[in-house]
Formats: structure tokens, sequence, C-alpha cells
């Protein structure tokens, strides 16, 4: 076995080795055979019989570094007695800290931070309750929400087994938008509490980001949130996951030659992402929308127990087409996955309209691979880095809560999200765009500028900005 061009895991093997039993070119030849390459090797303990020896292998997959792994154990007089790779590694201790903007040098200093000035900066936010947005964390802060509930493609967790996801959106937040956000793990999934909870936390921030709350509660979590705070709540897999999709939804059918409001769009998959995404779809134009889960295609004039599917039947559907994916795809120019591995088949490829635009974005394993569906589509596009046109929330939500805080919006309207849309599509030109650049990369450092630019014009636009913001960029901030 080789280790493939571009591998690049990497795994560390703690091994105690008995020396008068095994020896280490013993261990190298093992590691060698397995097709692993040994890059470092530290001692971290010794004595007359064993040693303890930190080895840093390269492989390709976590099934390869398994095999590895098996191989060395079984060697006479040696022990495993520990894994770990570099993903692990990086969240010891977590990813995120707490640093001081004011480092505190003397009392003088001391005395401004905390008591006795801090004083009257406290009467002056009880005098004026909105100076708290220029005078506390409150002005550049927002709360990673999660209950667990449905994290990433593993389900229902727990806030505990969350919190990596969590932290690692706070990560993406600093480094893209300079945002900082905290998570904040919940361990309730009761409607009513998660609600209390946020409400009663909401003075610290300057906005509210839902995550990984399952359908159909985070529907009524976000819509009760938002009616009840003045500032912006948005629960990211669904806006987010909407927003990119428009975005590389414009870019495609401009490639292909067609109107999105002439298209036939059918959406596979019709949980929270589902929903975000059809109604940004539908404010965009598109008047031909077909909804599908596990049972077929959702029509109006079946019951349904679920409230937001009830919605759906009645807001899309206009032939009322029912059925299987296989039969209502049939004729469609767009079709949109957010549901699970393998559900679409080269079978409906075929029926599908000319020039296919396919969004398979089931992760991490799409609902068609791309090199499957590659001769059947025009445009192919999936959630994973790993294969181009990645339809991925961090060009989202790092500018939206940018250009929020910013003017100090009050919530985030359906003009805001259409106008990041737009802006992330611009970002792709003209002289780029292909079949397999659709959609510009997380790493395009224009992203997040265009996508703020564009929401602060929006939000002026829809009357829920609080501040003005000049053209060099700064708030203008006022006692």
């Amino acid at each position: 076995m080789s280790i493939p061009a571009g591998a690049n895991t990497r795994i560390i093997l703690r091994l105690e080795m008995n020396k008068q039993i095994a020896s280490f070119a013993q261990i190298a030849a093992v590691i060698g055979e397995s097709g692993g390459d040994i890059v470092a090797i530290d001692v971290t303990r010794s004595d007359q019989v064993t040693t303890v020896r930190d080895i840093t292998v390269n492989v390709y997959d976590k099934k390869h570094a398994d095999l590895i792994v098996q191989a060395a154990g079984r060697l006479a007089g040696v022990r495993v007695l520990q894994v770990s790779d570099q993903t692990f590694l990086m969240h010891i201790g977590g990813k995120i800290e707490m640093t001081p903007k004011t480092p505190i040098k003397n009392r003088d200093d001391l005395s401004r931070v905390y008591t006795p000035g801090v004083a009257q900066v406290c009467l002056a936010i009880h005098e004026k309750p909105s100076r708290a947005h220029s005078l506390t964390i409150k002005r550049n802060t927002i709360a990673v929400v999660s209950d667990g509930s449905a994290v990433l493609g593993l389900g229902n967790i727990g806030p505990e087994a969350a919190m990596p996801v969590m932290e690692g959106k706070a990560v993406l937040f600093k480094q893209f938008a300079g945002v900082d956000a905290f998570p904040i793990c919940l361990d309730t999934q009761d409607t009513d509490e998660i609600v209390r909870i946020v409400k009663a936390l909401a003075p610290t921030f300057g906005g509210i980001n839902l995550e990984d709350i399952s359908a159909p509660r985070c529907f009524e979590i976000e819509r009760r949130l938002i009616e009840d705070l003045d500032i912006p709540v948005f629960h990211d897999d669904q806006h987010g996951t909407a927003v990119v999709l428009l975005a590389g939804l414009l870019n495609a059918v401009k490639l292909v030659g067609k109107r999105l409001e002439d298209c036939k769009v059918v959406v596979c998959g019709i949980g929270a992402a589902g929903t975000a995404c059809t109604k940004i779809l539908m404010a965009a134009g598109v008047r031909n929308i077909v909804g599908v889960d596990r049972n077929g295609a959702i029509a109006s004039g079946i019951p349904y127990e679920n409230e937001a599917w009830s919605w759906y039947a009645e807001h899309t559907n206009p032939q009322r087409l029912t059925g299987s994916l296989s039969e209502v795809i049939a004729g469609a120019d767009v079709f949109i996955g957010v549901s699970g591995p393998g559900v679409l088949k080269i079978d409906d490829l075929k029926k599908m309209a000319q020039d296919p635009i396919v969004f398979a974005m089931a992760n991490p394993t799409p609902e068609i691979l791309p090199e499957e569906a590659e001769p059947y589509v025009r445009v192919m596009a999936t959630g994973r880095s790993d294969y181009p046109n990645q339809i991925n929330n961090v060009l989202c939500f790092p500018g939206i809560f940018r250009g929020i805080l910013d003017c100090r919006a009050s919530r985030v309207t359906e003009e805001m999200k259409l106008a990041a849309a737009q802006a992330i599509a611009t970002v792709v030109t003209e002289e780029e765009l292909n079949e397999h650049y659709i959609i510009p990369s997380v790493f395009n450092h224009s992203v997040v500028e265009r996508v703020r630019e564009a929401v602060i014009k929006a939000a002026i636009e829809s009357g829920v900005a609080r501040k003005s913001v000049p053209a060099n960029g700064k708030v203008i901030v006022s006692l």
C-alpha cells in the first residue's frame, strides 16, 4: 500500500516498547509496509527496559490510520498508549480564548478598567441603555447558540459534543470578519426554555446566530426570538445555506443561458435548509419549485402534521405534482439536494432538462458523487471542499454579521439576504465564470467586504439600520 499524492493527514502514535523484545527498526518496518510515512520521532521517556516514543506518520485517511495502529499493536513487546491526529491536537483546550484589549500595568489602569472608574460607565449605560453598543463588547459580539440536536451530519449528539463545532464557528467569525463570537451550548431541547434563555442572554450580545437546532423546532425558536428581541437573530443552517445557494445558482443560470424565473427547481430534503432555500428562491423570482422528502413530492391537498410542510405545500408545486423524486424531476432545470447520500441516480439526471444544474449539498456524502454525475450535468456543486463549487456557509455568515453589527441592524430582512447572495455572486467575474467556478473560495478576501457593504445598504433601505456608516467603513459612534 502506498500513500496517494496529496495525502496530508497526520497521526501521532505514542508507543511503549520493551527494548529486550522489540526494536524501533521493527516498528518502522511495520509502519512502512502498511503504507505509512514516518516524518518525526520523539523519545518521551526511556529507562533500562522500556522506551516511549511519539512517532508522527503521514496517512491518507482514518481507515489507513487504523490499519497502521493495528499493525504496530500486533508487534511483540510493543504497546500502543495513545493515538492522536492534527485535528484532535488542534482541539486540546479548545480553539478560542478571551484576551483583554487593554493591559493593566499599574494601579491607575486598574482603577479605570475596574473600580472605581468603571462606575461612571455603568451609570452612563443605566441612563441610556443604547450606550451598551458603544461602551461594551455588545458592539462586536454575537452568541452562537445550539442545543446539539442537529450537529453537522451527526444528528442529536448533545450540547457537549456540539461545542467543537460552535468553537470552530467562533474562530471563523473572528478570522474572516473580526467578529467576536461566543459558543453557547444549552443543555435543553425544550423550545420554550431555549427561547427564555436566549432572551435572558441577549443584553450581552449584538446578535444571535442559531446553529444546529433540529427542525421543525428551529423555525419556532427563530420566529419567537425575532419577535421578542431588538437584535438580529439568524439561523445559519437555514439562511446561510440559502444565501450561498442562491449566489451559486445566480452564476450557474447565467452560465447556461437560462433565466432563474423560468427554471423548474426540485428541492430534495424539506427541513430547515430546504425550506429556507425555497423561500429565498421564491424571493429571487423562481415560480416553479417542487419539494420532495422521504414520502415523495409535497403538494397542496395532502394533509401534513408538520406545520412547515403545510406551508410549503400551499406555496410551491404549482402543478401539484405527486410521486417520488425520480418522477417529479422530469424536465427540471435545477436539482437542489439538502437530504442524504445517494438519493439522486444517473437515470434521474437523464430526465432533467438540457444543461442541468445539480447542487448536491448533503454532507459528507452528496446525493450523487460529482464523478458519477459529470457526464450528465452542465454545472455541479456540493458542500465539500475537495470538489469544485463548494456551497459553504462561511461565504455568508461572517460578512452578514459584520454588516449587521456595523450598522446596528435590528433584524435580518429578506432584502439583506438577497443582497448578500448577489454580492457573493459578483465576486466571480465574467472572465472567471465557468462550470467549475461559479462560487468564490472562502479564502477570497473580497467576499466579506462585499457582503458587508451590500447588507448595510439593504439594511438602510429596509429601515432596520440604527447606525449610519460613512464611506471609510468606520461606524459613527454617538453617546
